[in-house]
C-alpha cells in the first residue's frame, strides 16, 4: 500500500495588489528594491468580507469540477488556516456543511502557516497507513493580508491570499508514493514571526490597536504580523538545507536524484540562499513566487500544480518538497508523485 497525492485545485481571489500600486501609494518606499529581495511582482488579495473559508470553497468547488472525484468519495477533511472563520468551531466542518458532505467523515483544522502542507501530508499519511481513512481532502488557506498593517513594508510587499485542495488517498500504485516526512520546530523563536495580541493571553483593547513603528520604519500595530525578515531568513538558511540532507541520507539518495525541489515560496532571497546551500541548478527548483506572491501554507500545493501543468512534473517522477515558517517550523518529504 502507498499513499499518493492524487489531485491538486487552488483558488486565487480577484483582487490583485501591483507593484506599481504600491509605488502609487507609497512614494517614499523603494519598491524596485524590495522586489528585487522578495521576487514578488503581484499578489493577490482577499476582499473586505472574503474570508480563507470562501476561498476554500471555491478551490474546493474546482477539485470536484475537475477531478472527476465525486463527493460521496470523501472521507475526512484537514484545513490548514491561521485566519479561520470562528474560534470555534474549525472551517472544515463549514466546508463539509457548505458542500453536504457525509456526517462519515473526519473533520477538523491544524494552525499552521508556511511549513502547514508538509504537516498536513505527515497528519493524512498517518491517518491512512493507521486504516483510520482511505482518503482526505487537505485544505491549505489563509488570508494573511487580514493582518497586515497597512505601512508595514516587510510583510505588505511579500504574502498574498490563496487556497489550495489535495486529495490524498490510498492507493495499490507503486509509482506513486508519499515517501518519507521530517518535521521539527523551534518554539523559543516564536516572537520571530508572530501576531501579539487577538488571542486569550492578550485580547485585542484600544491599546493593541495603538500602531508604532520599528527602526526601519514598517509601521504595524499589535494586530498585525511581526516579522523579525532577516531572523528567519537567517534561521531557515541555516537549519532547512540540513534537514532536506539528512532526510535524503536517510533514504539513501543523492541530490541528483531528484527531479524538481518545490519549496515553499517564502522569498527570492530564501528561495536563492537555499539554492546555493544546496548547489542546485535552476532546472532543479520550481519557482512561481512573481504572479502569487507568499501564500503561506497553500504555496508548496500551488507551486506542485503549476509545475505539473508546466511539464516540469510528471508521474513517477521523485520531488522533494519544504516548508518553513512560523513556529518557528520546518518540514520536509519526497514524494514519488
Amino acid at each position: 500500500m502507498a499513499v499518493e497525492i492524487k489531485h491538486i485545485e487552488y483558488y486565487l481571489p480577484a483582487g490583485i495588489l501591483t507593484n506599481q500600486m504600491l509605488k502609487e501609494k507609497h512614494p517614499d518606499w523603494d519598491v524596485d528594491k524590495v522586489e528585487s529581495k522578495s521576487g514578488v511582482r503581484n499578489r493577490h488579495i482577499a476582499s473586505k468580507n472574503e474570508t480563507a473559508l470562501d476561498l476554500a470553497i471555491q478551490a474546493t468547488q474546482k477539485f470536484f469540477d475537475n477531478s472527476g472525484i465525486d463527493k460521496s468519495r470523501v472521507q475526512g477533511i484537514i484545513f490548514c488556516t491561521q485566519s479561520p472563520d470562528f474560534i470555534m468551531p474549525s472551517n472544515a466542518f463549514l466546508l463539509q456543511k457548505y458542500f453536504e458532505l457525509s456526517h462519515q467523515l473526519l473533520a477538523f483544522d491544524y494552525n499552521l502557516a508556511c511549513s502547514g502542507y508538509v504537516y498536513g501530508l505527515a497528519i493524512a499519511r498517518g491517518l491512512i497507513e493507521t486504516r483510520v481513512v482511505d482518503n482526505v481532502l487537505l485544505i491549505n488557506a489563509d488570508t494573511y493580508s487580514k493582518f497586515i498593517g497597512e505601512n508595514d513594508r516587510s510583510t505588505k510587499v511579500l504574502f498574498g491570499d490563496a487556497a489550495a485542495v489535495s486529495f490524498i488517498q490510498r492507493t495499490e500504485n507503486s509509482d506513486s508514493n508519499i515517501i518519507d516526512v521530517i518535521l521539527e520546530s523551534s518554539g523559543k523563536d516564536f516572537d520571530s514571526f508572530y501576531i501579539p495580541a487577538g488571542g486569550v493571553r492578550n485580547p485585542i483593547s484600544e491599546i493593541t490597536k495603538e500602531e508604532t513603528a520599528d527602526m526601519s520604519g514598517n509601521v504595524r500595530s499589535m494586530e498585525n504580523i511581526h516579522m523579525n525578515g532577516f531572523g528567519v531568513w537567517k534561521f531557515i538558511s541555516q537549519t532547512v538545507p540540513k534537514q532536506i540532507l539528512h532526510l535524503l541520507k536517510r533514504n539513501n539518495l543523492a541530490l541528483e536524484q531528484i527531479d524538481l525541489f518545490v519549496f515553499h515560496q517564502a522569498s527570492k532571497l530564501t528561495l536563492d540562499s537555499l539554492v546555493k546551500a544546496l548547489k542546485l541548478s535552476d532546472e532543479k527548483v520550481f519557482i512561481n513566487i512573481a504572479q502569487i506572491g507568499n501564500t503561506v501554507s497553500a504555496s508548496i500545493p500551488i507551486a506542485l500544480k503549476d509545475a505539473v501543468e508546466a511539464g516540469r512534473i510528471k508521474r513517477g517522477d521523485t520531488i522533494l518538497i519544504s516548508g518553513f515558517g512560523v513556529g518557528l517550523s520546518w518540514g520536509s518529504a519526497i514524494v514519488r508523485y
